[in-house]
């Protein structure tokens, strides 16, 4: 039997989070908290399976949290999404990207990158016969060569991918790089899939730059975010996907195929919970206190670092310490120091080292202490 993916192995965060399992280490790699979320909202999907919510959801997504999340984008961004048409309730994120890349890439089309990347992205398009081209940005990663960008195009170029915030340096995209990009698009018939899983995770009074307010852009992009990034409920897989209708339109041939609907109690939990925004515009705040008490934390150890823009990672320059690839140090780190990382080299191509290793700060305070404490005795 031929595999279809014969370059693909287990994924870093399930290989990290196994040893550290094994080792007893703090586990700051995978992107979880190991906190729980409002008990509200484990309240309201309680209600709403006691109101006999436990069958299947419409293929869309329930119409009131899609009524909901348009609410939110209009407020946020300035852009009004149809319910009806525009808006689809996704199994994650995950889904969202995997039906968006799937409805629009044939064998032979191209799918631009930029480099350190999450890795789901690449499988994915291989899936499709497409393919991955690669552009490996500069460390730390924080800002992007538009001109190389377009030197990338060619005929065969079907879409473009792009993270923001960024996973894993943190980094978050300019009105200047949005601007570009707009730019450099506009007249193509390449689609934008923007990757905004953690829209609402920006730090030090910047404000998260949607491709939905770049009108034009938006036109030709999708985009993909994660309400289990931004109500610490990763394990629920609940996500959606933006799009104008005539793109919705296919990427919903694919999700009807892969999962058809969504938990249906979860979703009519999270229309509720969304109806005050609170809920989702504190989350910067949140999570920048707990960034400020790790990066607070390290200080005097022998760790350097740009502080993440947004997102819950932070990625530290261990270059003082070692000069070990990152993914041994990585190991190294979990068996005689018991502390778990995801090292930055497996995001970028043919495994660049830059030695940077990423650490998930949506952890307890107790747990960031801990894990400071112990990145200070390296």
């Amino acid at each position: 039997m031929q595999s279809k993916l014969p370059n693909t192995t287990l994924s870093i965060f399930a290989l990290m989070s196994k040893m550290a399992t094994q080792h007893n280490a703090l586990n700051l790699s995978q992107g979880f908290p190991d906190f729980n979320t409002d008990s509200v909202l484990i309240d309201l999907v309680t209600k709403a399976m006691h109101d006999g919510y436990n069958q299947y959801a419409p293929l869309a997504g329930d119409l009131r949290l899609r009524e909901n999340i348009s609410a939110m984008i209009n407020h946020l961004h300035g852009k009004t999404y149809d319910p009806q048409n525009e808006i689809t309730i996704t199994a994650g994120a995950s889904e969202a990207l995997y039906a968006s890349i799937t409805a629009f890439i044939n064998p032979g089309d191209e799918v631009i990158i930029l480099k350190p990347a999450y890795d789901t992205y690449e499988p994915t398009i291989r899936l499709q016969g497409g393919i991955p081209v690669l552009i490996q940005l500069q460390a730390p990663y924080t800002s992007i060569d538009w001109d190389e960008v377009r030197s990338k195009i060619s005929s065969k170029t079907r879409m473009l991918i792009i993270n923001n915030p960024h996973n894993p340096s943190g980094n978050v995209f300019s009105h200047e790089d949005l601007s570009k990009l707009e730019e450099l698009l506009a007249g193509t018939n390449i689609l934008l899939l923007s990757d905004e899983v953690y829209e609402h995770i920006v730090f030090d009074d910047r404000k998260h730059l949607s491709v939905a307010a770049y009108d034009k852009l938006a036109q030709q992009s999708i985009i993909t975010a994660s309400f289990g990034k931004t109500f610490h409920t990763t394990g629920w897989k609940v996500g959606y996907c933006l799009a104008p209708d005539n793109l919705m339109h296919e990427i919903h041939k694919v999700h009807q195929n892969v999962i058809f609907c969504v938990s249906h109690p979860l979703q009519k939990a999270l229309a509720t919970y969304l109806e005050e925004p609170k809920r989702y515009l504190g989350l910067s705040k949140f999570y920048e206190q707990k960034r400020d008490l790790f990066l607070k934390g390290i200080e005097g150890s022998r760790f350097t670092c740009k502080p993440a823009m947004g997102t819950y990672f932070q990625m530290l320059d261990y270059s003082a310490i070692s000069q070990e690839k990152a993914r041994l140090y990585a190991e190294r780190l979990i068996k005689e120091n018991g502390i778990a990382s995801i090292p930055v080299s497996v995001f970028n191509c043919d495994e660049q080292d830059h030695k940077f290793l990423r650490f998930c700060f949506a952890k307890s305070d107790e747990t960031l202490e801990k894990a400071a404490a112990i990145l200070r005795s390296i």
